[in-house]
């Protein structure tokens, strides 16, 4: 069965998304939410999982470089429950500490999708056996 994975660059201005599937166990960019407040950013995702059915959820965990917490890495994980109570969908945390890092610095938010796709791709890498 090939089960469609969505995988989230969270951020407090922007949300990255991408998409992809066990089958090909390969991710890309799918969009970016301004997030302007949480109704409409939960509405938009609702929308998107209501169009796609994601059998799974995917979200970057920030970290420091040495591994350590911050503010942004506990904002994540409260996003992520967020997504797993709203929509009843497993969800797992990815380390994105260098997801931006490998990302060609452009300017605009087509960052913020790539950053996700980069994210659900090291997720896929790591479960290769799903």
């Amino acid at each position: 069965m090939v089960d469609i994975v969505f995988g989230f660059d969270f951020g407090v201005k922007r949300i990255g998304i991408a998409m992809g599937n066990t089958l090909t166990g390969q991710a890309q960019p799918l969009t970016v939410i301004k997030a302007i407040d949480n109704a409409t950013r939960f509405q938009v995702i609702g929308d998107l999982i209501n169009e796609w059915k994601p059998a799974r959820l995917i979200v970057g965990e920030p970290r420091h470089p040495d591994g350590a917490e911050h503010d942004m890495t506990m904002r994540a994980r409260r996003f992520a429950n967020q997504l797993h109570g709203r929509y009843s969908l497993p969800v797992d945390l990815v380390d994105e500490r260098y997801s931006s890092a490998v990302i060609p610095q452009k300017r605009g938010e087509v960052i913020d999708a790539q950053a996700a796709a980069i994210i659900l791709q090291q997720y896929f890498d790591d479960h290769a056996n799903i």
